[in-house]
């Protein structure tokens, strides 16, 4: 990560655009894309590789910090947008919403943003979690209530009266911190904002599951009732760790959204959640590297494939998971720790 943020925005900014070492904005732009969807599975692995949680839902945990990203661009636009409005958003004016609903104040304030960035997503996983522990809720069922979560969130957002753009979302984005969101150094920055919050969250993610909190964690995943049975609250213990992994997705949500300019309900489609987990899947579950390395090389794969072949992406994704369950099922790191033994 540290020759990441080094490298490529030497070759970006300083490297002439006719050399083939020159790394182009798009590049930058669509790198940044993948570290984020790294950081997604980073997050995801947390719960389900240590903890034994699969969760269907982090797509959810994504989608609303994207959304609290995008509220604060949409309060940066002011007088630029269609209808030249200098508070209501475009598709409140279109709507004919005569004042800027109350949730959305705060917003156009960077630091008011950044923390709704992870308490939203905090909060919801924090709620969702003590419903669902405290009644024991384990398994293939709460791998349903949590893709259920996500699939009733997609469509309370996909209407108009929730205020967030309804099925178009929230997009035309000016502005980040006084900066053209367009600009290459912009795009360069975020790129490197996303590196750092991926290498930060992989040093967190690794001190917990190395603490004794993470021993307890990693014991009620193999043996939850004789990990109960002597004495541990297990339903406080994958609560704390269920809603670390929210914030954290709630993150990659919020630094994706500058990077592709747009956040709309499909981001909470199931689908996308259950495409997370077949990132950590192939990188390899419970190695936290492996999951970010399965979420850069997977989406780099649909980079790839979807110009050639897009009409058959799905299927090679599936055949991919499959492949892995049968084959390798610690994933490439797995593998690859499988061949360096004596």
């Amino acid at each position: 990560m540290a020759a990441l943020i080094i490298v490529v925005p030497i070759l970006n900014l300083a490297v002439p655009a006719d050399s083939p070492l020159h790394v182009s904005t798009y590049a930058v732009t669509l790198m940044g894309r993948y570290l984020c969807f790294a950081l997604l599975a980073l997050s995801l692995d947390l719960v389900w590789g240590y903890c034994g949680i699969l969760s269907l839902g982090h797509g959810a945990f994504f989608a609303l910090g994207g959304y609290a990203m995008g509220m604060y661009l949409m309060r940066q636009i002011g007088d630029r947008g269609v209808y030249g409005d200098p508070i209501l958003p475009d598709f409140m004016v279109f709507l004919g919403w005569e004042e800027l609903p109350w949730y959305w104040l705060g917003f156009d304030q960077f630091w008011f943003a950044a923390l709704m960035v992870l308490a939203v997503p905090g909060a919801l996983g924090f709620v969702f979690g003590w419903l669902a522990f405290r009644s024991r809720v384990t398994g293939v069922y709460l791998s349903i209530i949590s893709q259920a979560m996500t699939y009733a969130l997609m469509l309370a957002f996909f209407r108009n009266e929730m205020g967030f753009g309804g099925n178009n979302g929230l997009t035309d984005f000016k502005d980040i911190l006084g900066f053209s969101i367009s600009a290459p150094s912009t795009r360069v920055a975020l790129f490197v904002a996303s590196a750092l919050a991926l290498a930060l969250s992989y040093l967190i993610c690794r001190a917990i599951v190395r603490s004794r909190l993470g021993r307890v964690v990693t014991a009620l995943r193999d043996a939850e009732p004789r990990t109960r049975s002597i004495g541990y609250r297990t339903d406080r213990y994958k609560l704390w760790v269920w809603t670390v992994s929210a914030m954290l997705a709630g993150l990659a949500g919020a630094l994706y959204v500058p990077q592709v300019g747009i956040i709309n309900p499909s981001e909470f489609s199931p689908l996308n959640s259950i495409e997370a987990v077949v990132w950590v899947a192939v990188g390899g579950r419970g190695t936290l590297f492996g999951a970010a390395l399965g979420g850069a090389l997977v989406n780099y794969a649909q980079t790839l494939l979807t110009a050639w072949l897009a009409e058959l992406w799905l299927f090679v994704l599936g055949g991919l998971f499959v492949a892995v369950t049968l084959f390798f099922p610690r994933g490439l790191v797995g593998l690859l720790r499988r061949r360096e033994r004596p």
